[in-house]
């Protein structure tokens, strides 16, 4: 079993950067893939972006690569999402996942945390 946590969100205006974090109890952190997804308002949960578990591969949407950069520090069980030059389609709940393997498929993760609102102004 897995807990997850994030937190780092908030109203920022375009252009500057966030920093999410994902924090994870439980010993086997390590050994779980782990994804960022969000969901905006009236749509669907998107994927954002996936780090394996020694984070050696890293797979992103295309709406977020080269502006996000996923991250991970198995010592310290937590999981980062750094969001440079944000856009107002950024705007959505983000959620951290953890799953067995690097895929930007929902339904394949088993843990997901329960969301950190971020709003971004134009």
């Amino acid at each position: 079993q897995v807990q997850l946590v994030e937190s780092g969100g908030g109203l920022v205006q375009a252009g500057v950067s966030l920093r999410l974090s994902c924090a994870a109890s439980g010993r086997t952190f390590s050994s779980y893939a782990m994804g960022w997804f969000r969901q905006a308002p009236g749509k669907e949960r998107e994927f954002v972006a996936a780090i394996s578990w020694n984070g050696a591969y890293t797979y992103y949407a295309d709406s977020v690569k080269g502006r996000f950069t996923i991250s991970r520090d198995n010592a310290k069980n937590t999981a980062y999402l750094q969001m440079n030059s944000l856009k107002p389609e950024d705007t959505a709940v983000y959620y951290c996942a953890a799953g067995s393997s690097v895929t930007g498929n929902a339904p394949l993760y088993h843990y997901w945390g329960q969301g950190t609102q971020v709003t971004v102004s134009s």
